[in-house]
Order: C-alpha cells, then sequence, then structure tokens
C-alpha cells in the first residue's frame, strides 16, 4: 500500500510533508478529489483523525495525524539519509529546533496572522506580543545562523524543512523585507532553503510581501430601512403592548470597548527635544559632525524630558570571539526596537583583540531608563547603567565622544559602532 497523504496542494504542513519525503527519497501519493471541508468531514476521515484536521498519512500500518509526527515517520523511513544526522547529539538537537520552529516561530506568526485573516478576533494588543515573540525568536535564530549554513551540521536536516515551511506564511503574507531586513543571516536561510530544488518543487516560486496584510473591517454597511406604512389603530393590540420595564439597579448598558492605555512616556509634559529631529540631524551630517551634530544635540537637549545614560556589558570576559561579540549587541539592538519612539542609542565595541569591551550611551524619554524596556528586553540586566551628570564636563565630553564615534576611545581602537535611531 502507498503512502496516501490527506492534505491541500497549498498548504505549508503539507510542504513540510513532501519535502521530507523528497529527501527521503520516498514515495508519497496526495489523496485523489480531496476537497478541505468536505472529504475531512467525512465519517470515514474521522476514522483516521478523530477532530478532523489534516494532514492524516494513511499508511500500511495505520493513519498518522500532526505534520510533525508525520514528518518525523517519513524521514524515518529509510535508514540511508541524513535528515536525523549522524549521531545522538545531532538527534537532540534537531529535535530541539523543530520544537522551537513550532512553538516560538509557527505559533507566534499563525496568532498574527489569524487575526489578520479574520479567523480570530484581532486584539491589537495580542498582536503586539506575538510579534515581539517573534522578533526575539528570530534574533535568537539570526544569532545562530551567523555561524552555521544550516540548523544542525552541514547539511539539510528535517529541522531545516519544518523551520522554513513555518516561515513560509510570515514572509508571503505578514514579514516585508523592511521587517526582515533586521535578521540578514535568517534572510539568507530563508531564501537559500526555498531554492533548493526540493523545496522548489513543491513550493514553486516565493515571493516576500510587499506589505502586511491588513486588519480586516469588522463593520458592515448600515441598510437603508424601507419607510414604516402607517397603521390604524387597533385597541386591541394597543392593549397588549408590554409598558418599557425599567431598567433594575445594577443592570447596565454593555461598555464600549476600553481603549488601550497608553504608554507612561506619553503622559509625559511635552518636552522642547524631539526626538526625531535629532535623529535626522545626527544621519544628515556627514561632515564637521562635533561643530554640526553635537553642538546641534546640546542645543536640542532638553534635560527635564529627557535623560542620558552609559551602559556597561557586565560580562566582556566572555567576548572572545569578534562576530559573536558583534552579533550579540546586533541581537541587543533588534530588541530595543519597541522602544524606537522614546530613544536614541550608541552601542560600542572597543578593542583590537579579545576579549571586547561593550559600552553605550543611551538618550531615554523621562527621567528613568522606561520600564516597560526592563520588562521586556531580556538584555537590560546584563549590562550595568549610570545616569550621566551633565554638570560633570567630562562626562558630557564622554557623551561626544560615543555619539563621534571618536577613536580611539578611552585609549583603545573600536571594533565597530552601532547606533539605534
Amino acid at each position: 500500500m502507498a503512502l496516501i497523504l490527506y492534505a491541500g496542494k497549498v498548504n505549508k504542513n503539507s510542504y513540510k510533508i513532501r519535502i521530507t519525503a523528497d529527501y527521503a527519497g520516498v514515495k508519497l501519493e496526495l489523496a485523489p478529489n480531496f476537497e478541505m471541508g468536505v472529504t475531512n468531514k467525512t465519517p470515514e476521515f474521522i476514522k483516521m483523525n478523530p477532530i478532523g484536521k489534516i494532514p492524516v498519512l494513511q499508511t500500511p500500518d495505520g493513519p498518522i495525524f500532526e505534520s510533525n509526527a508525520i514528518s518525523r515517520y517519513v524521514a524515518r523511513l529509510k535508514a540511508d539519509n541524513s535528515l536525523y544526522g549522524s549521531s545522538l547529539i545531532d538527534y537532540g538537537r534537531i529535535e530541539q529546533w523543530i520544537d522551537f520552529a513550532t512553538l516560538e516561530v509557527d505559533a507566534n506568526i499563525i496568532y498574527w496572522l489569524k487575526g489578520r485573516m479574520g479567523n480570530a478576533p484581532y486584539l491589537p494588543p495580542g498582536e503586539e506580543a506575538a510579534i515581539s515573540a517573534l522578533k526575539r525568536a528570530l534574533a535568537a535564530l539570526n544569532l545562530h545562523l551567523a555561524s552555521n549554513t544550516y540548523l544542525v551540521g552541514h547539511s539539510i536536516t528535517l529541522a531545516d524543512i519544518i523551520l522554513t515551511c513555518n516561515l513560509i506564511l510570515g514572509f508571503i503574507k505578514l514579514m516585508t523585507k523592511s521587517f526582515t531586513s533586521e535578521f540578514p543571516h535568517v534572510e539568507r536561510y530563508f531564501w537559500t532553503l526555498v531554492n533548493q530544488p526540493n523545496f522548489k518543487k513543491t513550493l514553486g516560486e516565493v515571493k516576500q510581501a510587499d506589505s502586511v496584510l491588513p486588519v480586516p473591517s469588522t463593520r458592515k454597511p448600515a441598510q437603508p430601512k424601507e419607510p414604516a406604512k402607517p397603521k390604524a389603530n387597533d385597541p386591541k393590540k394597543e392593549a397588549k403592548k408590554e409598558p418599557v420595564k425599567p431598567k433594575e439597579a445594577g443592570e447596565e448598558e454593555e461598555e464600549a470597548p476600553k481603549p488601550k492605555p497608553k504608554n507612561p512616556l506619553d503622559l509625559l509634559p511635552p518636552s522642547k527635544m524631539i526626538l526625531d529631529e535629532w535623529k535626522r540631524l545626527y544621519s544628515n551630517t556627514k561632515t564637521n559632525f562635533r561643530e554640526v551634530a553635537i553642538k546641534g544635540f546640546w542645543d536640542m537637549y532638553d534635560p527635564e524630558g529627557y535623560s542620558l545614560w552609559f551602559c556597561d556589558y557586565k560580562y566582556n570576559e566572555e567576548n572572545t570571539v569578534s562576530f559573536v561579540t558583534l552579533n550579540k549587541v546586533g541581537g541587543f539592538l533588534q530588541r530595543m526596537d519597541l522602544a524606537r519612539k522614546y530613544a536614541f542609542g550608541k552601542m560600542l565595541v572597543i578593542g583590537s583583540e579579545p576579549p571586547f569591551k561593550v559600552k553605550g550611551l543611551w538618550l531615554f524619554r523621562g527621567q528613568e531608563v522606561p520600564q516597560f524596556v526592563i520588562d521586556e528586553c531580556y538584555d537590560m540586566e546584563l549590562y550595568e547603567w549610570k545616569k550621566v551628570d551633565i554638570s560633570d564636563e567630562a562626562q558630557k565630553e564622554r557623551v561626544n565622544q560615543m555619539i563621534e564615534d571618536q577613536e580611539p576611545f578611552e585609549g583603545e581602537a573600536l571594533l565597530d559602532a552601532k547606533c539605534f535611531k
């Protein structure tokens, strides 16, 4: 008996199984005349999967449902492939990345997508949380792929197949180039995989989204009412009319949805400093940086509405590999994206040989490091934070040097300088 896959042709969970079969050299057939919403409601299908979901694989030994389980089964059917690596540690790491692909990537993309497609209520706070969690996952993945072509070892494994298929809906429906450009190693990885012959055979041409799916409209256009026809008064019907029941104590009309609470920083008194103006000045100044940008910064700076902070990485002794240190700083800046409206930052990686030092300067709205940033960005606790005393000329000059990327900085060469703006 051949392996029969019950699934739609255009379905990312079907993709992963079919691509796995091609890599494993396993013959797989799609169920003929399968119709979603019809075939999967039949008693015969319900016997294979009691909750009626696809995909389901019919095997000589009985059915299997759940796409990851089916993919694992197919990958193991022939022992002469490398889809599960070549050692026990490879096996463990492949399973690790399959879980990551499912729990950290797929779950957040699906949540984001369902609200946009109208398959679930659109809840902005939930969407924001899903996007934030997805960015955190992609940042971790980006760091791993900075020094690895594939997730495990030096060839495509089952983990790569499942992760790539889980990323597809994100790339084609939600994640525009401006979104994914923050994760260049993930981009390189994804486009490399989807253009492999065994992937392309199933996926065809994959095109990245030009824009995020719009939020679905929930308002229905009001239907014009027909004018009521005048009726003769009927004393009997008038008598039958019940008086309007007065509203009992405690009985209230349904409340309108409460507006999303504002960020506490938006409730601060207005500041004379316009952060976007400073960011434009910084970006557009190409010459005479001290005379133009630095002077402009201090002319704009509002010490009542903003505060300056130095940060120093606590574990510089661990920074023994240059590209890993640079990726660490890059990941931190990606995770700080939630503060873009309220912050400007410079991060310096210092030293010509390891261990490298990481130091930073941050401008924040308000007089403290924002609590929502501390709560959401786990990197914050990896740094020592010290508020800048601008009455101290030495500290003020240090601010100038960090904004300017002065080299040498504190007597050492700069490996790199990154800006958050």
